[in-house]
């Protein structure tokens, strides 16, 4: 049964339209769901009962379902769901000076097959409706609304390419934020991709003001496309060219992120590479510690061998940041929670 989350704001007024009804009974509806956050049809009062049942007869509310949580010492906390189909997907909140993050999946596996990343362990499944991710937001916003707290900024960066599930990634965004929704600012949003380039373009035209991450984690194509079997089918000359027209087209700073694997991509060399590669580009690099995976034989390099690299980027004029390492006492790799899981006979 299709969920309700499926519906941008304008979507669920015509919704309401096609059943007969006037336009303001889907902004009433859209109210209960992103204001209230009920999850019982019979919770949304000013609805008629005849309403209510007619909504109860075609659709579902939250096509998620709670299978594990893990709270880590730092307050990063990680959510394992089930989809209606028993499809397992993970959410993480992370705790930053500036508020509260939730990474959201955009699919069931992911069939980029980075070479040293947990989620492409499992290939695609399938796709991840708006409604399923929207429901990841909704389920951990809920969670601290027991506390009066609440989510400040979004990252699709969990399991999954965005890109290869662009039409459902563009209508959550919509949803999460819209005014009458949960009013996400769009600068608050981030959008992370490994370089699917058709949609750099479609992303670029779009003139949005979320914000656009790559994931390059190598300055040179022979390593990329080692490291990023997507290099092949779009090399790094072609993912630069996109990215340039992204730039020109939005007036907006773009993030590398940059995953340091120890003796692969941490060399002088690379920096070298990185300054002449970024050369002119509103832009920094987001040096990403690496969280090991057992599957994987690669291995994360020290605080102070990030430290070097990250001077030598400055002294060779790149802006850059070193992530704050979350979640070390969990399963803190992207789609670790999930793969654990999986391997227990728990879940698709």
């Amino acid at each position: 049964m299709q969920s309700l989350y499926d519906f941008t704001y304008e979507q669920m007024r015509d919704l309401a339209e096609s059943f007969g009804w006037k336009k303001f009974r889907g902004h009433q509806i859209f109210q209960w769901l992103y204001r209230e956050r009920v999850t019982d049809f019979d919770a949304m009062t000013n609805l008629s009962k005849d309403t209510r049942e007619i909504l109860k007869a075609h659709y579902s509310i939250d096509p998620l379902r709670l299978v594990r949580k893990q709270v880590s010492h730092d307050g990063t906390t990680k959510f394992l769901f089930a989809t209606e189909d028993g499809s397992l997907l993970e959410s993480v909140m992370m705790v930053f000076d500036y508020g509260k993050s939730v990474c959201v999946s955009s699919q069931v596996g992911c069939n980029m097959g980075c070479a040293f990343c947990a989620s492409g362990l499992t290939k695609k499944k399938r796709d991840l409706t708006s409604g399923e991710m929207v429901a990841q937001v909704l389920k951990i916003q809920r969670e601290l609304d027991k506390t009066n707290d609440r989510l400040s900024h979004i990252v699709v960066m969990g399991t999954g390419e965005p890109f290869d599930n662009y039409e459902n990634l563009m209508t959550f965004l919509e949803t999460v934020n819209h005014d009458r929704g949960l009013g996400i600012g769009s600068r608050h949003i981030t959008v992370s991709t490994c370089g699917i380039v058709p949609r750099i373009y479609d992303f670029s035209k779009a003139h949005t003001q979320y914000n656009l991450a790559i994931s390059l984690h190598a300055p040179n194509q022979p390593l990329r496309q080692e490291l990023m079997p997507v290099s092949k089918a779009y090399p790094l000359d072609e993912l630069m060219e996109a990215i340039r027209f992204y730039g020109q087209e939005n007036n907006r700073r773009l993030t590398f992120e940059y995953i340091l694997l120890k003796g692969v991509n941490d060399q002088p060399e690379h920096v070298r590479q990185l300054a002449k590669l970024l050369k002119g580009l509103n832009a920094y690099v987001n040096l990403i510690p690496y969280n090991s995976v057992d599957e994987k034989q690669f291995k994360s390099v020290k605080h102070d061998e990030a430290m070097v690299f990250y001077d030598l980027l400055m002294k060779n004029h790149v802006r850059a940041t070193i992530r704050k390492e979350h979640g070390q006492d969990i399963d803190a790799a992207c789609g670790q929670l999930r793969i654990n899981e999986l391997k227990k006979g728990n879940g698709q």
